[in-house]
């Protein structure tokens, strides 16, 4: 008891006499607030304002503060995730965009568990099977309600056990590479090309997905049927003109979640946590640069000229405000920015997008039968996936499309028209062009007018389609296959997020890159105000931690005892 006592009272003596010796620690003045323009405020826009924001907190001991601007040219936050109204019912909410996330999208979960949304399971309430058409036959059919080992043994005895067994090991090494990028030392990344070489991943980047599974031995068949039907419904994309990541992460659709009311609020609750300045419905019309200079790099600010998104002058009105940072977080080649001389030092790729039509209608009837070559309807499933017939080449039909002409048609689920008060589907399809009323007429075997839909007649007949919603699309990059990809940095203070679109193009990689160049900007603050200003050198020099580590009693040993 005497020696705990003992050793009680020569620690209390020695952080006395610590805390004596101590120089005055006085906080670091704050440094003024870096102003921050965001351009776009979809998944890689509103990321990048959150976590600014978050890592911005996690530095106010050392005078750090960030006000973001995010301009957004639309009435909405989100981007490429888009819900709809069925019937322009709010009770009947529809993914448009993008629509479905995976636990192992890390960003994405996290949100959704910190935000508290509602998680609902996509297609609950969807015709459970589900077919592989050709344009001819259907190569293979499923009833997600079978047991696991009823669906498995349809697979094996058609595909035999090898081919989905090697397709799950390299989805899940591909899946685990890539899942590094979350990760120190891989996170943040300055370039994603580099990074890719240095986790494997430019070996599936630089390969088709067709060279890709030869490789790895894939079947030929299963590689057909299977996996080419999910590159075409994620991806719009024939296996010989998608590059290999992709094509796994086609394959890597287990747990899949939707927020319920639409993924969109992810986004939202990210920008509205950001403490972010939202100017919706304000394009961005060119940036320059400003006869101010930041404080921390020396650089010279930007200046941003906006305009309304409805405008069609070149020009716009100066924003007043000068910005020490800009983040561009939508494809450039869209955006219809025009950039002073040598604010844009490296020049960002213009990459080809895929046109995607997605088309969202009601109607009373089912699928005929003869479209498919059936006689009963029963025989019909709810949900289409499409590849090529033995007839087509890669890229026959519209943008490969081949012989079925669509990539996909789902039944999403059935329903009540709010105005008849009777049941109809709701159906979804992915086509490369425009839904045309008489492939409609084919598809149900009934006349739809050129309309689509109609009012009542004097009988109180209406069109076979009772609501119609078409949208069109640049979902994402035509994912060929390369080795090199654009750098999120493109010029002093100024970062870029879209090169992660021909990477790999998801809602999650989209929300990680935002974070990404979120982490940069901070890290380049951070390391402007150690080595250029003296303001912000004082702040790393001064902290207590640095004072405690040089004063009495740092040695390891009475670290150690303390």
């Amino acid at each position: 008891m005497k020696g705990a006592l003992s050793r009680a009272s020569t620690v209390l003596a020695t952080a006395l006499s610590l805390a004596t010796a101590l120089p005055s620690y006085e906080p670091p003045q704050k440094q003024p607030t870096q102003q921050v323009a965001i351009i776009g405020a979809g998944a890689a826009g509103s990321s990048a304002a959150y976590y600014l924001q978050q890592y911005a907190k996690q530095h106010e001991l050392l005078g750090i503060s960030v006000n973001i601007t995010l301009f957004e040219k639309t009435d909405r936050i989100g981007g490429r995730t888009l819900t709809i109204n069925a019937y322009d019912d709010p009770s009947q909410p529809i993914e448009l965009g993008a629509s479905i996330f995976i636990e192992k999208n890390h960003i994405l979960h996290d949100a959704l568990q910190r935000f508290n949304l509602s998680k609902r399971i996509p297609d609950e309430d969807s015709d459970p099977k589900l077919g592989i058409w050709d344009g001819d036959e259907f190569v293979f059919t499923v009833n997600e309600r079978d047991s696991f080992w009823w669906t498995a043994l349809k697979v094996i005895y058609k595909y035999g056990i090898m081919a989905p067994r090697r397709t799950q090991k390299l989805m899940e090494a591909t899946i685990a590479n890539f899942l590094k990028l979350y990760e120190e030392p891989n996170f943040p990344f300055r370039s994603l090309t580099q990074r890719a070489y240095e986790l494997g991943l430019i070996d599936v980047t630089g390969v088709t997905g067709e060279q890709l599974l030869k490789a790895n031995n894939i079947d030929d068949r299963y590689a057909h049927d299977i996996i080419q039907a999910s590159t075409r419904v994620n991806y719009a994309s024939n296996l010989v003109r998608i590059h290999g990541l992709d094509t796994m992460v086609s394959m890597a659709p287990e747990g899949a979640m939707a927020v319920q009311g639409g993924n969109w609020q992810i986004f939202y609750k990210m920008a509205e946590a950001s403490g972010a300045s939202l100017l919706m419905n304000s394009s961005v019309a060119s940036i320059g640069f400003s006869s101010e200079t930041n404080h921390y790099s020396g650089n010279k600010k930007y200046l941003i000229r906006t305009k309304s998104a409805t405008s069609e002058s070149n020009g716009g009105e100066d924003y007043p405000v000068a910005f020490d940072n800009v983040i561009i977080a939508n494809p450039y080649q869209f955006s219809k920015i025009s950039a002073e001389e040598g604010v844009i030092q490296q020049t960002i790729d213009e990459i080809p997008y895929v046109q995607l039509h997605v088309t969202i209608f009601a109607s009373p009837y089912q699928y005929s039968p003869a479209f498919f070559g059936f006689t009963e309807s029963k025989d019909v499933p709810g949900g289409v996936l499409t590849t090529l017939a033995k007839s087509d080449g890669p890229t026959s039909g519209v943008n490969g499309a081949g012989k079925a002409g669509f990539f996909s048609v789902t039944t999403l689920r059935t329903t009540t028209n709010p105005t008849t008060q009777k049941r109809e589907f709701i159906y979804k399809i992915f086509s490369p062009e425009k839904v045309s009323p008489e492939f409609l007429s084919r598809l149900f075997g009934v006349e739809v007018p050129d309309s689509f839909t109609t009012d009542p007649d004097e009988e109180g007949s209406v069109s076979p389609i009772t609501w119609y919603h078409p949208h069109v699309f640049y979902s994402y990059p035509q994912a060929l296959p390369r080795v090199t990809f654009q750098d999120p940095i493109i010029g002093p203070g100024l970062y870029y997020t879209s090169g992660m679109d021909s990477f790999i193009s998801t809602m999650e990689t989209n929300a990680l890159m935002g974070k990404n160049v979120a982490a940069l900007l901070m890290d380049d603050i951070l390391k402007a105000g150690k080595n250029g200003c003296k303001g912000a050198e004082e702040m790393h020099e001064n902290t207590l931690l640095d004072q405690f580590r040089s004063g009495p009693g740092s040695s390891e040993k009475d670290m150690k005892d303390l």
